[in-house]
């Protein structure tokens, strides 16, 4: 098709000499024309329609050239059967049909290129929808009647819509409707932006279903940003058409002017927020079994990410093992355990081994406990049903791992969910950068957290550092001592390290743990939190009053 452009057109709907079609041919100023039902160039369209018609059915070219479009059947009526009213109807230049009764049978919406009709969109009783003419190349409906601009614009998703609209806001502030429903709404306004660009305010009021909210933002966002607003409708209406039908003139001015700039999704303004931050919900924090850490950080908090890290041997994997008895001893909450570097039972004879205050998770002790107590100390820990262990057998592949937290914290109905270790997660990863692999994770693990507000636990290895001191012989740890990625430091509500002097030839030294908090999103506070002394024996942890220690690290 040659690449006519409709500005350059001054005629619209004449009937075709070549393929006998009753309207799909335009034509220049030249005479010169073309159909677009048969995609025929006609040079001079007087000597074509003067030759023999290339059918046999007669084609009278004589009301075309008066313009038939303005002489349309039907006449301006109230549209009764939409509640519209006639000056509505005239104002809009919207014909009616009726029948014999006196009942309306079919509505005739017209368009224009710049003041010319070029086509009726015909609305029949059955609501099917057919073409006298062609919109092609046509504005919105309506647009023709507004061209100067102004304060305000409203687009709707019908004709009818946009009659209704207009009455229900006093005849006052214009009005326009997309030609072809929801599915085509960005290509229909996309084709008249200049003219909705002259508006000061462009609201949006599609109709009030899946389709429509999708369509509004999407046109919103064709839109200078801060222009546009979109209209929300009461549920038990569909449309501004049915506001007027159903007499709720006063429920749409309401709505019309409550509308809100459009914003992207994920930006709000403050005054939007008043009602949710008074009303917030709120999340009681569970005491850590340590008061040190209680004084620092106020507690653990479901939907906070916290990550606990140290050097190998440092105990990392007994604290988590105290925090996890912790939690099913002090909640009534369900408990998830992601441990990958242990087999399921193993997990289980630790929690076991603090309940009974002593290692039972070494056999010949275990084996010196009576059946009758063992089953008395197991029932209580995991009988409740509250306990989900992750049992992999060596298998791990990282979206299955993936898919089980989630399972855990919406299938089993965790609330709070240990994962040890990240460095596990990353060696199960196919990926061979080790940072991008790692930002994945910590991103996931993040997204995890918000959207289901679980309390995540999770164990992160340190790297080597330089010198001849390593975290073994208790240096000071740094956030930038994190393995693998800075977004481990940024994605964690909370960071707590652990230091240790295993060398120390000091019998106690070498047995207290110094906990860190390196980060606190919630409560800023840094610096050594406690000291948690490690008795072999029962291999159990007891707080040691830092008032009474003398902690010879880096640091002090």
């Amino acid at each position: 098709m040659p690449d006519f452009k409709h500005k350059e057109f001054v005629k619209f709907n004449l009937p075709c000499p070549k393929c006998g079609g009753s309207d799909p041919v335009s034509m220049h100023e030249d005479r010169s024309a073309y159909c677009f039902s048969c995609s025929t160039t006609m040079k001079d369209y007087d000597k074509e329609c003067d030759a023999p018609l290339s059918v046999s059915k007669p084609v009278d070219i004589q009301p075309y050239r008066n313009n038939a479009m303005n002489n349309a059947e039907g006449e301006f009526l109230a549209l009764t059967d939409r509640g519209i009213s006639l000056d509505s109807a005239k104002k809009y230049g919207v014909k009616a049909v009726k029948d014999s009764k006196g009942q309306i049978i079919k509505h005739l919406y017209p368009y224009y290129v710049a003041n010319e009709i070029v086509g009726y969109k015909v609305r029949e009783q059955n609501k099917m929808f057919t073409w006298k003419g062609s919109g092609q190349g046509s504005g919105l409906f309506g647009e023709q009647l507004f061209q100067s601009g102004g304060k305000y614009i409203t687009i709707v998703e019908g004709e009818c819509d946009a009659m209704a609209s207009y009455e229900m806001l006093g005849s006052k502030w214009p009005v326009v409707s997309i030609k072809n429903g929801a599915a085509a709404a960005v290509k229909d306004v996309k084709n008249s932006i200049e003219f909705l660009e002259k508006f000061q305010c462009v609201v949006i009021n599609f109709d009030n279903d899946k389709p429509g909210k999708d369509a509004a933002k999407k046109v919103a966002m064709l839109l200078t940003p801060g222009k546009a607003k979109i209209v929300h409708l009461a549920d038990d209406f569909k449309d501004a058409n049915d506001m007027i039908k159903k007499g709720n003139k006063h429920g749409y001015v309401t709505a019309w002017w409550n509308a809100k700039i459009y914003t992207p999704s994920g930006v709000v303004n403050a005054k939007d927020l008043k009602d949710k931050y008074f009303n917030r919900e709120k999340k009681d924090s569970v005491p850590y079994p340590w008061e040190g850490l209680n004084k620092k950080l106020y507690g653990l908090r479901q939907g906070e990410l916290m990550t606990l890290t140290g050097g190998t041997g440092l105990g990392k994997s007994s604290i988590t093992r105290e925090l996890e008895h912790w939690l099913i001893n002090n909640t009534e909450d369900n408990i998830g355990i992601v441990a990958l570097e242990e087999h399921d039972l193993r997990t289980l004879d630790c929690l076991m081994s603090i309940e009974a205050n002593d290692r039972l998770y070494v056999d010949h002790i275990r084996d010196s406990y009576d059946q009758k107590y063992l089953d008395e100390i197991y029932s209580k820990i995991y009988d409740n049903g509250r306990v989900w262990i992750h049992a992999h057998f060596g298998a791990n592949d990282i979206d299955e791992i993936f898919s089980k937290i989630r399972f855990m914290i919406i299938g089993c109905d965790c609330k709070w969910v240990v994962v040890d270790h990240l460095h596990m997660l990353v060696s199960s990863s196919t990926e061979g950068d080790e940072r991008r692999t790692i930002d994945s994770i910590m991103t996931k693990l993040r997204c995890i957290v918000e959207e289901t507000g679980v309390g995540m636990i999770l164990v992160s290895h340190l790297r080597r550092v330089e010198g001849n001191r390593g975290h073994e012989n208790g240096v000071t740890v740094g956030l930038n001592h994190l393995r693998g990625s800075q977004s481990i430091a940024q994605l964690s509500d909370c960071v707590i390290a652990l230091e240790r002097n295993q060398q120390s030839d000091d019998a106690i030294e070498s047995q207290t743990t110094h906990v860190r908090v390196l980060k606190s999103r919630y409560t800023g506070d840094v610096g050594i939190a406690t000291h948690l002394l490690y008795n072999q024996e029962t291999g159990r942890l007891s707080e040691v009053d830092a008032e009474d220690y003398q902690y010879d690290g880096d640091e002090l």
